[in-house]
């Protein structure tokens, strides 16, 4: 596995501009991703993981700040977004796919400052899927696990199941099962469903006009949008099992309680499948709580990822 380091002299909307890291392609698990650093090189390894439909652009508030903070960050495009390759077909975006892409990240950013091929592993939403199983199928590349906003696997798939409230909140993950609609939907009007969506469910100015620019930039980019669909869409076609062995990783659940897509009851469930796990509940923040709030999840993320070093 290996990096080819571009220039930092970008001025692509989706790629890093110079003051926000330096961009580079990485080779894993036969894809090549593209992945944004910031901070020192001899610091600890942080992971952030986006969720749908962001791209590496929205970690930023906090990537800036964990780097600040001394910690190596490492920030990728996951398979299908942005400038990250998109394979074709949708088997390609299983979870356990998905799950061994960052796993092989890990692997090619190589010991840290600690002296270990592992990494504190933080998601957002759909990054935050990945993350969970990540940590199941490859504890040892796992300093510490936190998730955002999205609940332990069998969590989320045993409340579709039981819950008619969770599923009318997840109605748009049967609406991507269809075929090429959901592609022209979004894409209509300059991608007016995606920004209405992500400005009606976060707290009033949380998303700025020039924030929508880099990430229709990303939504642009060729295959992206079929890619990015294709997770739900494998989701659907290929479920994971559930899984009830414990959750190794000491494990942090933040949660915005203003999430509209998500009920907070699956957060407080989801430790009951760690063996050493925390809810922190944040009752100002909603689904996007690390662009409404990235300095307070900084702050617990860096707490987290401290008492996990200690344990």
């Amino acid at each position: 596995m290996s990096a080819a380091v571009r220039l930092d002299v970008s001025t692509e909307p989706a790629r890093p501009r110079p003051s926000e890291g330096t961009s580079t392609d990485v080779e894993t698990n036969g894809v090549s991703l593209h992945v944004v650093h910031l901070g020192p090189e001899d610091g600890p390894t942080v992971v952030l993981l986006h969720g749908f439909p962001e791209c590496w652009y929205g970690w930023l508030p906090v990537a800036r700040r964990l780097a600040d903070a001394g910690y190596r960050v490492v920030v990728p495009d996951q398979r299908g977004y942005n400038a990250s390759a998109k394979p074709t077909g949708v088997a390609a975006y299983r979870l356990p796919t998905l799950a061994a892409d960052v796993a092989g990240l890990i692997e090619a950013a190589g010991a840290d400052g600690t002296g270990s091929a592992n990494a504190h592993v933080v998601g957002h939403d759909w990054g935050a899927a990945v993350a969970w199983w990540l940590a199941l199928d490859h504890p040892e590349r796992v300093a510490t696990l936190t998730a955002v906003n999205v609940p332990h696997p069998t969590v989320m798939w045993r409340t579709l199941r039981r819950s008619w409230d969770q599923r009318l909140r997840s109605w748009y993950m049967a609406f991507f099962q269809l075929p090429r609609v959901p592609e022209l939907v979004m894409q209509a009007g300059d991608w007016r469903l995606f920004e209405r969506s992500m400005r009606t469910s976060s707290r009033p100015g949380t998303f700025a006009a020039a924030d929508f620019e880099r990430y229709r930039a990303a939504w642009r980019t060729p295959g992206a949008v079929t890619a990015m669909v294709n997770w739900y869409r494998a989701a659907a076609r290929y479920p994971v099992p559930e899984r009830t062995d414990p959750v190794d990783p000491p494990t942090l659940v933040v949660w915005g309680t203003g999430d509209e897509f998500l009920r907070t009851e699956m957060a407080r469930e989801s430790v009951a499948y760690c063996r050493d796990g925390r809810v922190i509940l944040l009752d100002d923040a909603t689904h996007w709580l690390h662009r409404e709030r990235p300095g307070r999840v900084a702050d617990h993320l860096c707490e987290g990822f401290a008492r996990g070093s200690t344990r």
